[in-house]
């Protein structure tokens, strides 16, 4: 990859989980699904231009965050804030999901789409895990391009 493609923001957190499938895990309303999409990448955004990744640390799952401590974080996503990237626009937009979000084989909550910006889009590719009691990032991956 690229460092032009880094800057811009193709960042990719993955922590790989031995979870069982859970019958009982049902995709959410598509309200439901848009809040929290928005709200992690919203949450995103504001640890970019604020530097401060508590917040985002606080809303990933367990695993994740013991793996991605909220300095880490910071360091891998310091070329989009580097960039002063702004996102903030997708609050007032649909996000497009290609393919459509579903659950897969391990319970992971998968959402991958676009929101239509202008003049580049913000793409997004988030995981979701039980965590909690509630749907937490186990994913994050944000490209502008």
């Amino acid at each position: 990859m690229s460092k032009i493609a880094r800057a811009l923001g193709l960042l990719a957190l993955w922590v790989a989980l031995p979870l069982a499938a859970n019958g009982q895990n049902k995709l959410p309303t598509e309200r439901g699904l848009e809040t929290l999409v928005k709200t992690s990448l919203l949450t995103f955004n504001d640890a970019n231009l604020t530097g401060n990744y508590e917040v985002l640390h606080a809303r990933l799952s367990g695993p994740f965050r013991t793996q991605f401590p909220a300095a880490r974080l910071k360091g891998a996503f310091k070329d989009f804030r580097d960039k002063d990237l702004d996102i903030g626009v997708i609050a007032a937009l649909k996000p497009n999901y290609s393919p459509a979000p579903s659950i897969d084989d391990e319970g992971r909550l998968l959402a991958k789409g676009v929101f239509p910006t202008e003049p580049r889009q913000v793409q997004f590719d988030l995981a979701f895990i039980p965590s909690d009691g509630e749907w937490k990032l186990v994913r994050l991956n944000v490209k502008v391009e």
